[in-house]
């Protein structure tokens, strides 16, 4: 089997993964949102499953606690979401967008799945395929048990 360890060690190593998420912030940044992409993963979760709480948000987008603390305190600054308290658990606060938030995540998923095509440019759907399928096979192997 002929294969490039190089290129493996780059995708594990979060290579791929940074090199696009920087594209996706110049992208936001040419088209005036402001904001993170960090930030757009969470208006993307929160538009498919509001008022969930900050845990579930650091589950959901592989966050740390301190980090989405972070995440949402920019965003809430930023108007985006909303922390309201969780009448089941008095400790946690539940996470929703706002209406202005709802407005931008509209526009960043325009500019973000412009940015998947510019990152996929030159592959054929066969291509695609295949490496979702391993992507997705490296990802369920590495959070089995977890």
């Amino acid at each position: 089997m002929d294969f490039d360890v190089s290129l493996i060690f780059a995708i594990l190593n979060g290579k791929v993964f940074a090199a696009i998420n920087r594209k996706l912030q110049r992208n936001f940044t040419r088209s005036g949102l402001g904001i993170t992409p960090e930030q757009w993963t969470v208006l993307f979760y929160l538009s498919q499953q509001d008022m969930v709480s900050q845990r579930v948000l650091c589950d959901k987008v592989f966050k740390d606690k301190p980090s989405m603390t972070r995440i949402i305190d920019a965003m809430e600054r930023n108007k985006l979401v909303e922390r309201r308290d969780n009448p089941n658990d008095r400790r946690s606060n539940l996470i929703f967008l706002t209406r202005h938030g709802r407005a931008v995540k509209e526009r960043a998923e325009k500019i973000a799945l412009i940015t998947q095509r510019e990152s996929l440019r030159g592959l054929s759907l066969t291509d695609i395929d295949i490496a979702q399928d391993v992507l997705r096979r490296v990802f369920d192997n590495t959070v089995e048990g977890l």
